[in-house]
């Protein structure tokens, strides 16, 4: 006994260690849900997948050439362009057209969503040969809008190798098909038959009125330094990050700001392009998504830069018409928070951003995708939930260069799912929160080079900026590559849980975009996903008991395009009497799975111009409070339509009080209060809201 008691007095040291171990293990590790739970909570929703019809006739690829500095990473530089948007392309008032950027052909394509009507017309390509040509260039987004003001919706395709391009929606065009759209050029200057402008590699862009002058502006994110990253007969030019978390050697960004326009049968659009706008050390991020949206409510839209090694930026928008000015603010220091858990300090892999009110106070917050891989590089997502108290606070504290922001992404239980990219907020199910549906993964392939890429994650920044210190990363080598879309729900405790499994969407495939909108009226979110590598899939949303949902359609009134740019805005807004009333589209039947037939599609009267940056404040009877916008095109590479699509709840059957506040054509802020029933509505905004 007293051998025993000696022997335990000795051990007493490390029993009690592994007691306080195992005790701080169970308090710090994070709670998971029963199987139980996760099918309850999967049982609100439900998707069908649709595969999606894509022209025939071009060359395939599995890995893009490349500069010869870049050929034995060929497949690091190959690792983006899959892009997707969903809106109504051809105006029959239903957001039931996509166009996909897809790196296995090199084009844009514009297709109808699968199903219900998908014999509209058939898929094609836009012509990317209708402007001077660039033999190394590739797409890597398309970004729908109403750029030239005719009502008609047109298209914006950004790539590397060249600057963007837009094809404007003619007005005499009465079949959607390539001859559809007019090419023209975003930055003027390009002639002859060989592309000889700047050689820029944008993987981002966000349209909105940055100036407040009442017309859409845009903003080009540029990742590599301008060179020749995919001319394969070239050797140099081009350069890699110059620091894993500090890097500002990428490739400058743009603001142009619109100037004037013209419709009819060959629409002109011409912009200015502001290359001061923004500071160098925030010029030069790697830009990989960018958001914009109204945080204070002052009608001018903030910006929010997801780069790439190095710290994102969130931009406080102080612009006047005719003239940008941003600011960066920050999240000011707090004890125990570590500066890459700071808005505009982080030293993240910044991969995608959206908005919305995620702790459901009224005020929007922000989710940001990084690198989060177990065993391989494990930062964290973000979370920003926004911690002022109401929007004059928000707007006191932005003004005084801070972003009261703070990441709450572990208790909410989005921190970690593997290789973020795009990330949407929205309501799937209409119950009145907002689910996470976020896209992973990064190399498909044989061979896990996950060290190889730890081992780089600690190379010395001098040497990071030269490709030929690189390790191989080639076709066939494998970094995330069964990483899954993500679809996180919150439960009644208020923490998300990833049900991606249980709705069939965990498919071991390198998502990158993501799109969202309400392909068949019937008031639930649709969402269509671009794959890296891989074929592009269309969810069909068929939610078994969805709630209530306010869906608006917010367009200017129909007028011609100004050969000018708008006249600067008067102050004040407008006050006008409630309206109310207003019928839910009736939803069709079914999608079908069958293939799209190759007819045509009658282009419908210009349905009108999106009101973009509009702002929608909901206030339920018992007291919620839920927020919306029209979105010019936030994100990575999916963008979602131009509706404003709100979940009631289920416990909701008559009308909703609606707050709008929106920029009319001459620049004036107009605020107006109304009450809807739930259903669609389509609301004309001019000087006042009126219902089509």
């Amino acid at each position: 006994m007293a051998k025993k008691a000696g022997w335990l007095r000795r051990q007493l040291a490390g029993i009690v260690a592994v007691a306080l171990m195992a005790t701080l293990f169970q308090a710090a590790r994070l709670p998971t849900a029963s199987s139980a739970e996760l099918d309850s909570l999967a049982s609100r929703f439900g998707f069908t997948p649709y595969s999606v019809a894509m022209p025939g006739g071009f060359p395939q690829q599995t890995v893009r050439k490349v500069n010869q500095n870049y050929r034995h990473i060929d497949a690091w530089i190959s690792s983006v362009g899959a892009g997707i948007a969903m809106n109504d392309l051809d105006g029959d008032g239903l957001a039931n057209d996509l166009c996909i950027s897809d790196p296995r052909i090199d084009q844009v394509v514009v297709t109808p969503v699968p199903g219900l009507r998908a014999d509209r017309y058939a898929p094609f390509a836009v012509d990317l040969t209708a402007l001077p040509t660039q033999r190394a260039s590739a797409p890597m987004g398309c970004v729908p809008g109403d750029f030239n003001e005719d009502g008609r919706m047109d298209l914006l395709v950004y790539l590397w190798g060249r600057t963007p391009i837009l094809y404007l929606a003619r007005a005499d065009a009465t079949t959607l098909n390539p001859a559809f759209y007019q090419a023209v050029e975003l930055l003027p200057g390009a002639s002859g038959t060989r592309y000889g402008g700047p050689l820029w590699n944008t993987n981002t862009v966000a349209v909105d009125d940055f100036d407040g002058d009442g017309h859409l502006d845009i903003y080009v994110g540029n990742y590599f330094p301008h060179g020749p990253v995919l001319d394969d007969t070239k050797a140099g030019g081009v350069a890699m990050n110059r620091s894993m978390s500090h890097a500002f050697n990428g490739g400058e960004d743009y603001l142009f700001r619109w100037t004037g326009a013209t419709s009819g049968a060959q629409p002109t659009v011409t912009y200015e392009m502001v290359s001061d706008a923004l500071p160098r050390n925030v010029s030069k991020g790697w830009a990989l998504a960018s958001g914009a949206n109204d945080f204070d409510g002052d009608g001018r839209q903030e910006l929010y830069l997801a780069h790439d090694f190095g710290p994102d930026r969130l931009l406080y928008n102080q612009s006047t018409p005719g003239h940008f000015k941003f600011s960066a603010v920050k999240a000011p220091r707090e004890p125990f928070v570590p500066n890459s858990k700071r808005v505009g300090a982080d030293s993240f892999k910044g991969m995608g951003v959206d908005f919305g009110d995620i702790d459901g106070d009224g005020l929007y917050d922000m989710y940001v995708s990084n690198i989060t891989t177990t065993f391989g590089l494990e930062e964290s997502h973000f979370a920003f939930v926004n911690t002022a108290k109401n929007v004059d606070e928000l707007r006191a504290r932005l003004d005084d260069g801070k972003a009261p922001f703070e990441d709450r992404s572990a208790p909410l239980g989005l921190a970690w799912s593997g290789w973020g990219w795009d990330v949407k907020l929205a309501d799937f199910d209409n119950g009145g929160e907002l689910q996470v549906a976020q896209a992973t993964g990064f190399l498909k392939g044989e061979v896990n080079r996950w060290p190889q890429l730890q081992e780089l994650a600690m190379t010395n920044d001098g040497l990071l900026e030269h490709p030929k210190f690189w390790p191989r990363l080639e076709q066939g080598d494998d970094i995330g590559g069964a990483q899954r879309l993500h679809f996180f729900v919150k439960d009644r405790g208020g923490r998300y849980t990833d049900v991606a499994g249980q709705l069939g969407l965990a498919v071991p495939v390198p998502t990158r975009g993501i799109a969202t909108g309400d392909a068949d009226g019937d008031g639930r979110l649709d969402f269509a996903v671009a794959r890296q590598w891989d074929a592009p899939v269309f969810y069909h949303n068929q939610s078994p008991s969805p709630g209530a949902f306010l869906g608006l359609r917010l367009t200017h009134p129909a007028a011609p395009a100004s050969d000018t740019a708008g006249t600067p805005p008067a102050q004040g807004a407008a006050a006008v009497p409630p309206a109310q009333g207003g019928a839910a589209v009736p939803p069709p039947s079914d999608a079908t799975a069958t293939p799209p037939a190759s007819g045509t599609a009658v282009a419908s009267p210009a349905p009108g111009s999106p009101v973009v940056g509009a702002q929608v404040t909901v206030t339920t009877e018992d007291g919620r409070t839920l927020l919306g916008r029209v979105d010019g095109g936030s994100g990575h590479s999916g963008k979602r339509s131009h509706e404003v699509h709100i979940g009631l709840g289920r416990d909701v059957s008559g009308p909703v009080q609606v707050h709008l506040t929106w920029r009319d054509r001459a620049g004036q802020v107009h605020r107006q209060d109304l009450r809807l029933d739930p259903g669609w509505h389509a609301l004309e905004l001019g000087t006042q809201a009126l219902e089509k």
